[in-house]
């Protein structure tokens, strides 16, 4: 199984799923649902373009594939041709870049201080650096699981690539704790409500013995059970792009479905930030269900399918 391959592949498809629709109201979505790939005319773009949500995903996994470790200053350099260069790009131009992922990459440029780049305070609490947490959560899960590295080390990491642009603990956490999922999905057993009931258990243990996380820890509450959360209305379900707020719905959108297809569809027709909701759950639902469960219909016509499959392999 390539892990890789299936995690990549479902943060693009759900990204280019949801990027023609973006910012609609969930009103606006009831009445002409998404169920396929759209042209996307916000930017001109035909359908399957994917945005900068799976563009930062692949620089950073270009980044760890390239070095075979993780290092800020090189993911910073490449998210910096990304911004500038158009590299990365489904469509050779960098397009829906996020405020704070600008801020973070070109203090990044002007000072080349990682640790002093990425944006602080509240505001820093989007959801930019959880879209594409992904490839240095899989590469820990991995190097966990096989003995490698502990897993104080693998979030001291993950931590500090959230920071980069997202300098603030309660987005980190949010990295986190995606973090645990994905170590859930790949090696335990059950359904994916299971398994993501077992990350989520493990990330409040491994939090919960801090006391310097528990007020931010408490923003996902939710999370403590997800039997519980999944009797949570649509209505009440927020789709912005607060970190809190997509995390949530791409978790729902998990535990309400039983499909990689019917996952994208819910994200995708909670309206707001359509995209990255369906980027956060696509990665984590093609890590589960398998790249041969996204719809050949979608896969047909993203933009450098062979190129994404290519570096995956």
């Amino acid at each position: 199984m390539n892990n890789w391959l299936n995690g990549i592949m479902g943060v693009a498809v759900g990204d280019a799923l949801g990027l023609p629709v973006q910012f609609s109201t969930r009103e606006e979505l009831a009445a002409d649902p998404v169920k396929e790939m759209r042209r996307c005319d916000l930017y001109w773009s035909p359908a399957g373009t994917w945005s900068d949500d799976t563009a930062m995903t692949v620089a950073m996994y270009d980044s760890i594939k390239k070095l075979g470790y993780v290092d800020a200053d090189d993911i910073m350099q490449n998210f910096v041709r990304w911004m500038y260069k158009d590299e990365f790009t489904a469509n050779d131009l960098c397009i829906d870049e996020g405020n704070t992922c600008c801020y973070g990459i070109m203090n990044y440029r002007d000072y080349g201080d990682i640790h002093t780049c990425g944006k602080t305070g509240e505001h820093a609490n989007g959801n930019g650096s959880l879209m594409r947490t992904l490839p240095v959560c899989l590469f820990y899960a991995e190097k966990v699981k096989d003995g490698e590295t502990t897993i104080d080390d693998a979030i001291r990491d993950i931590h500090l690539i959230s920071a980069l642009t997202h300098n603030h603990l309660r987005a980190s956490i949010a990295c986190g704790l995606y973090f645990f999922c994905i170590y859930a999905i790949l090696y335990e057993d059950g359904s994916l409500n299971d398994r993501l009931q077992k990350g989520m258990d493990a990330g409040f243990r491994y939090y919960g013995t801090d006391d310097s996380y528990e007020f931010e820890l408490s923003f996902y509450g939710k999370f403590m059970d997800l039997a519980e959360f999944s009797r949570t209305p649509e209505s009440e379900i927020k789709s912005s792009g607060y970190v809190v707020d997509s995390f949530e719905a791409a978790i729902w959108a998990l535990i309400t479905t039983d499909s990689y297809r019917n996952a994208m569809i819910k994200c995708v027709n909670l309206g707001d930030d359509t995209d990255t909701i369906a980027a956060i759950a696509g990665g984590l639902a093609g890590l589960y269900y398998g790249y041969e469960s996204i719809p050949e219909e979608w896969l047909s016509v993203l933009r450098k399918r062979d190129w994404l499959e290519d570096m995956c392999k």
